[in-house]
């Protein structure tokens, strides 16, 4: 729920700021911002949750800590990438891919009941991917048509 927030707050704040600084910018340019913001808030939460979201994946899957970091980094550099106009698009598609292959790490979790933040095992379940699927999918959406086309 709070990268949705942060997606749509920062989208309301990019239009304002840039109908006012600059008129002509469009809104896929203000998506961009907004997803650049997002990215920037859930990267952090790659280095302030690790140990819960290494719990994210199967153990069976070696040095789980190091790809919660990794994917860390890749959502702090997507945030950049799609603010430089020759890599948007780019950026845009390979975002849409690590949308699309981060979604089972987030079933997995759910599976469990985990809540990523506390590392424990109480979290909401198979009920929260009621919101997480749909969430994906705008995510997936919004870097299409912000980035994309």
């Amino acid at each position: 729920m709070k990268p949705l927030i942060v997606l749509l707050v920062a989208f309301g704040i990019s239009l304002l700021l840039t109908k006012a600084f600059l008129p002509d910018a469009t809104i896929a340019l203000c998506g961009r911002i907004a997803m650049s913001a997002m990215l920037c808030f859930t990267a952090m939460g790659h280095f302030l949750y690790s140990r819960g979201m290494a719990l994210m994946l199967p153990e069976v899957i070696p040095f789980r800590t190091g790809w919660v970091y990794l994917t860390g980094v890749i959502e702090a550099a997507a945030a950049i990438g799609l603010l430089i106009n020759g890599m948007k698009a780019l950026t845009g598609w390979m975002l849409i891919i690590f949308f699309i292959l981060v979604l089972p790490a987030n079933i997995y979790a759910a599976m469990r009941h985990l809540d990523y933040q506390s590392g424990s095992f109480n979290g909401k379940g198979l009920s929260y991917l009621w919101f997480r699927i749909p969430l994906q999918a705008l995510f997936i959406a919004w870097t299409y048509l912000s980035a994309v086309k």
